[in-house]
C-alpha cells in the first residue's frame, strides 16, 4: 500500500521535506571527497544562484500568499505583510548580533556576534547554520499555510522545497571547500558541511506546528519567514558573491536563480 504524502500531517510534511533538503545540502558536501577546491567563478555563480532563488522564494511562496490570506482579514493586507516580514529581519538581525559567527572570505577579526574564542571554521559553520534556519522555518509555514487552508498550495510549498534544495547543492559546497583548504581532512569537511543544514528539519517542524496553532498568524509566519529570508541574502549571499572578482558571474547566477524559482512556482505551485 503506497502512502500518500499530502494526506501526512504538515509537520511530517516539513520534516520529511527539508530531511531531503538536508540530503542534498550533503551531497554537495560530498564534492569535496572528488576535489580539494573550487573555482572562485563557480562558486561566486553558486551562491548569486543561491540569492536569486531565495528572493524568488521569498516572494511567490511566501509574500504573495501572504498577501492573499491578509486580505480576508480585519487589518490591511498591507499592515500585516508588512509588520510580518519586518519581524523576520529583525529576528535574524537580532541572532546575528547574539550569536557568534564568520562569513566566507572575511578574516577572522571580522566575525560577528557575541565575543568568543570560537575557531574560525566553527565560526563558518554557525553562520551557515543561522543562515538554514529561515530556509527551514519557510518550509514550513508553507506547509502548515497549506493544511489550514484545506490544501490550497501543497504544491507551492513543494515547489519551495525543490528550489531550496538546489540551492542548498551549492551551499554544502561553500562549507566544506573551504573547511578543507583550512587543513581539515575530507571527511570532516563533509561532516560539518552536512552539518549546517541540521537546523532546517527543526525550522520546518516549528514553523508548520505554529501556523497550524493559529489560523489568524498564517499571513504573520508567511512574511516573517520571507522578512528572515530576505535578510540572509541580502546581508550574506549578495555580499559574499560579489567579494571576488567575478560581480557579473554572481549577478547573471542570481537572475538564473530567481527564474528557475520562478518556473517551479508558477508551472508547479
Amino acid at each position: 500500500m503506497s502512502l500518500d504524502f499530502t494526506t501526512l500531517p504538515p509537520t511530517v510534511q516539513a520534516l520529511v521535506a527539508t530531511i531531503f533538503t538536508w540530503a542534498v545540502t550533503a551531497v554537495g558536501a560530498a564534492v569535496v571527497f572528488l576535489k580539494k577546491d573550487i573555482d572562485r567563478r563557480a562558486l561566486d555563480a553558486s551562491l548569486g544562484f543561491a540569492a536569486g532563488v531565495m528572493i524568488a522564494a521569498s516572494f511567490w511562496s511566501l509574500l504573495l500568499p501572504a498577501v492573499e490570506l491578509g486580505s480576508h482579514g480585519t487589518l490591511p493586507a498591507w499592515l500585516v505583510v508588512t509588520v510580518g516580514f519586518l519581524l523576520g529581519g529583525f529576528f535574524l538581525r537580532l541572532l546575528d548580533r547574539l550569536i557568534p559567527h564568520l562569513h566566507l572570505f572575511l578574516p577572522e577579526e571580522q566575525a560577528e556576534g557575541l565575543p568568543t574564542n570560537l575557531r574560525k571554521t566553527t565560526l563558518l559553520i554557525i553562520a551557515v547554520t543561522i543562515h538554514n534556519f529561515p530556509e527551514g522555518l519557510a518550509i514550513g509555514v508553507a506547509f502548515g499555510s497549506a493544511a489550514a487552508t484545506g490544501g490550497v498550495g501543497i504544491a507551492g510549498a513543494i515547489a519551495l522545497t525543490i528550489g531550496i534544495a538546489i540551492q542548498n547543492f551549492p551551499e554544502g559546497m561553500a562549507v566544506s571547500m573551504p573547511l578543507r583548504r583550512e587543513g581539515f581532512s575530507r571527511s570532516k569537511s563533509f561532516w560539518y558541511g552536512q552539518l549546517s543544514a541540521v537546523v532546517e528539519p527543526a525550522g520546518s517542524v516549528l514553523g508548520a506546528a505554529l501556523v497550524m496553532l493559529s489560523r489568524p498568524i498564517l499571513p504573520y509566519a508567511l512574511a516573517f519567514a520571507a522578512g528572515a529570508m530576505i535578510f540572509v541574502v541580502i546581508e550574506e549571499l549578495i555580499p559574499e558573491s560579489q567579494s571576488g572578482q567575478h560581480a557579473d558571474i554572481a549577478t547573471t547566477g542570481a537572475l538564473v536563480g530567481f527564474s528557475l524559482m520562478t518556473i517551479l512556482d508558477l508551472a508547479f505551485g
